[in-house]
């Protein structure tokens, strides 16, 4: 795969999901399987997801860093996912998960950008008429 093909994918996903509102997120080719993408998704109930990854996609999707920060309508941390390495204790070291503002740090395993959009769907309340 070539880094445009992912690129593709990861808007194809944001445009397909219903409960995104809109989006501002750039994508930075780095190579012909290397790119960085960041920006921000905006939720229907007034969420937001803020993203982050730095992909190589020659072989496989492989994530060198990666954040999905997702804060409720009121900007609170509702959880975020990342692999910086300063939780070397935990199992799934340097993947993690902070669960809220005030709850502390949980193994996780490395999810991707539609994991996370499921996740942030059980959060957003329907819509009513």
């Amino acid at each position: 795969m070539i880094i445009e093909d992912y690129f593709q994918q990861i808007e194809t996903l944001v445009t397909d999901a219903l409960i995104v509102h809109s989006s501002n997120l750039t994508y930075d080719k780095r190579s012909t399987h290397i790119g960085f993408i960041r920006g921000s998704l905006y939720f229907v109930d007034g969420s937001l997801l803020h993203l982050r990854e730095f992909v190589n996609v020659q072989f496989d999707v492989e994530r060198y860093m990666y954040v999905y920060q997702y804060q409720g309508p009121d900007g609170k941390r509702v959880f975020r996912y990342d692999n910086t390495p300063h939780f070397p204790g935990l199992p799934t070291f340097p993947h993690h998960k902070h669960e809220s503002s005030e709850s502390g740090v949980v193994p996780a395993s490395l999810p991707d950008l539609e994991e996370v959009l499921h996740e942030i769907q059980s959060f957003i309340k329907p819509l009513t008429p």
